[in-house]
């Protein structure tokens, strides 16, 4: 039976090394004619030689060959997870912390198909991955076997490539196509089934085929390249709309250069919090539903905007037809599918964006010089930058502390990023504590801020801290988890004790589903279905101090999985326990912050809404015209 495959996926362009990213080796093994091998040898050969270092993996039957010779590898480290989405969840984490290819692994069946929610969120988020999965024999597929799903057709719109492998020849190549299409182009992930028997039979290894080279990083035509220089310099209301393929591209030193070269303020997505340090004069802030009125305001108000590997989602956009009204629009891309999706363009750069970036920077140097746009960047956007600076002083983020000494839940995450040491990584899970931590955190340098963006999954946050925390040993990490987020995958943690994989989880526990609450409130007359975590009716706690959720006992919960746990309800307790928290190294460290339920997220664009209907609190919306400074 011959190996099938997905078409390759149509957003694929052409593909890009990553400075950062492992490339399949190309040089066979010595003995040319090859060695005697069964198939599950060769696969642990070829992901030797990919340049793989962790698995994250469960086994079970269709894989449970593979997991033979992996004894005998002294190059892979395997990490035994509780859950097969941990396993996706943490191989993504240790992708985005290093830009190297996160490999995990599974059987077939359910095995397989807990793998689908990190894929699709590692799809969404354009991260590398390989994922390996075994398969039941190949006489067995279609029959309804026990533990057989077509896990090919089931992955296939949510990976850039899916390979179902019958020949255990086939197995190299395979193993050092799938690493190659994960971290080129635009990265993402890449499925590999294999059958059982294909990993039972016998073949020969000689090392991984030799691959043709990789063709020069996608540049764009200089014609493109001129014509958004000449916007740049002739616009009065620039804006730099930075997207997560900066930090894929490795771009941010070029990202810098460009910005304080024009002059143009910068605005940060979700993805992007970090490729420009959030502290510099010309950072607006995050962009979309919940950012920072500045950054909406001036998005909506521009008459340029320059996409640098953004995507125009709806997060940002609000109702796409309103979205900057005014502006003509740069969208540089390596993808070109990205590039009119949702809003067209009026130049294109199809373009690894360091390659864009630095070509955009040498055409304008030149131009400035020759007075094209005036006579200095403090100069050339005064009108535009005094806006901007009003909006900014009279519409900051900001929140309030309750009244009675009980913890607001972003104190608690202004706290947590301001005593930890520098370099520390960041996860989020989703909901308003992700929204909170983007607001809060320090974000200064790149790869320290690792979130679930485009797929919004609840639970990612441990078990990304994990595969972080294996990347990166050296550097500190917090999980920024909600309590009904770390509900879902807390079980890692027991994988982190047991292989001393020491991180530390926030939970920011108000006893609720937040981000659904605060929508209930707002939209649905504080009828709160479904979305309360305790016992209690609200009416019963509506003038008590928070209590968040107690069944589980998350602090005894913690221990029993093999964690040190603290527990902070109030604020004058806060920076001991966070400093009590840093310097525990020698286990996981969770804590219990006990948080008011109501606390809701500002700003906020009601979904749905034009960007314009940005509120500041509930039915508060700046004035944009009447702005005293």
């Amino acid at each position: 039976m011959p190996m099938t495959e997905q078409a390759l996926d149509p957003r694929l362009p052409q593909p890009h090394p990553r400075d950062t990213q492992q490339q399949p080796t190309t040089t066979p093994s010595t003995a040319s004619a090859g060695e005697r091998v069964t198939g599950a040898q060769s696969l642990i050969r070829s992901l030797e030689e990919c340049g793989a270092e962790v698995l994250f993996g469960l086994p079970g039957g269709a894989i449970l060959p593979a997991y033979d010779p992996m004894l005998d590898s002294r190059r892979l480290r395997h990490i035994l997870v509780r859950h097969e989405q941990g396993a996706g969840h943490a191989a993504t984490g240790y992708a985005q912390a290093t830009g190297r290819v996160g490999v995990c692994i599974a059987t077939s069946g359910p095995g397989a198909t807990n793998l689908v929610t990190p894929l699709l969120d590692a799809y969404m988020d354009s991260v590398p991955l390989v994922a390996i999965t075994g398969q039941v024999a190949s006489r067995l597929i279609g029959t309804d076997a026990f533990q057989e799903a077509d896990i090919v057709g089931i992955t296939m719109p949510i990976t850039k490539h899916s390979y179902l492998v019958t020949d255990p020849a086939d197995i190299a190549r395979v193993v050092s196509e799938a690493f190659r299409l994960a971290s080129t182009g635009r990265p993402g992930p890449v499925l590999v089934d294999i059958t059982k028997d294909a990993l039972q039979a016998d073949t020969v290894f000689a090392g991984l085929p030799h691959a043709p080279d990789i063709p020069p990083a996608s540049r764009a035509h200089s014609k493109q390249i001129r014509e958004a220089a000449r916007l740049i310099t002739q616009s009065e209301r620039p804006v730099l709309y930075v997207g997560g393929g900066v930090l894929k591209a490795g771009a941010t030193t070029e990202l810098r250069e460009l910005a304080e070269l024009t002059g143009a303020p910068v605005t940060t997505t979700l993805m992007a919090l970090g490729a420009f340090p959030g502290s510099h004069r010309q950072h607006l802030g995050m962009p979309g539903m919940h950012g920072s009125v500045t950054a909406v305001a001036a998005l909506q108000k521009a008459d340029l905007i320059v996409a640098l590997g953004a995507r125009f989602d709806d997060r940002v956009t609000g109702t796409v037809d309103t979205f900057a009204p005014l502006a003509k629009v740069v969208h540089v891309d390596i993808d070109p599918a990205e590039i009119g999706k949702n809003r067209s363009a009026d130049v294109s750069v199809v373009s690894d964006a360091r390659t864009a970036i630095d070509d955009l920077a040498r055409t304008i140097r030149p131009l400035l010089a020759e007075g094209h746009a005036g006579a200095g960047a403090d100069s050339r956007y005064a009108a535009w930058w005094h806006e901007l600076n009003r909006w900014r002083a009279a519409y900051p983020v900001g929140y309030d502390r309750p009244a009675d000494n009980s913890l607001s839940p972003q104190q608690v995450i202004q706290r947590i990023g301001r005593l930890t040491p520098q370099n520390t990584i960041f996860t989020s899970g989703v909901g308003q504590h992700q929204m909170w931590a983007a607001q809060f955190l320090p974000h200064e340098k790149p790869g320290t801020w690792l979130n679930s963006g485009g797929a919004g999954t609840m639970g990612y946050a441990v078990p990304a801290a994990m595969g972080a925390k294996v990347a990166r040993p050296d550097s500190t990490v917090w999980a920024i988890d909600g309590d009904g987020c770390f509900q879902m995958t807390n079980q890692e943690l027991t994988t982190c004790a047991l292989n001393n994989i020491p991180i530390k989880v926030a939970v920011i526990n108000n006893g609720a589903l937040g981000m659904v609450r605060q929508q209930q409130n707002m939209l649905y007359n504080q009828r709160y279905s479904a979305s309360t975590l305790h016992s209690a009716p609200d009416s019963e706690r509506s003038h008590a101090a928070p209590t968040g959720t107690r069944t589980p006992d998350f602090v005894r919960l913690a221990e029993a999985l093999g964690c040190a746990a603290l527990r902070c309800e109030t604020a004058d307790d806060l920076d001991d326990v966070i400093r009590t928290a840093n310097a525990i190294s020698d286990r996981p460290v969770v804590i219990d912050f006990i948080v008011e339920e109501d606390a809701m997220v500002w700003p906020m664009i009601p979904a749905g809404a034009s960007n314009d209907a940005i509120m500041t609190a509930l039915d508060l919306r700046p004035d944009f015209g009447q702005v005293d400074g």
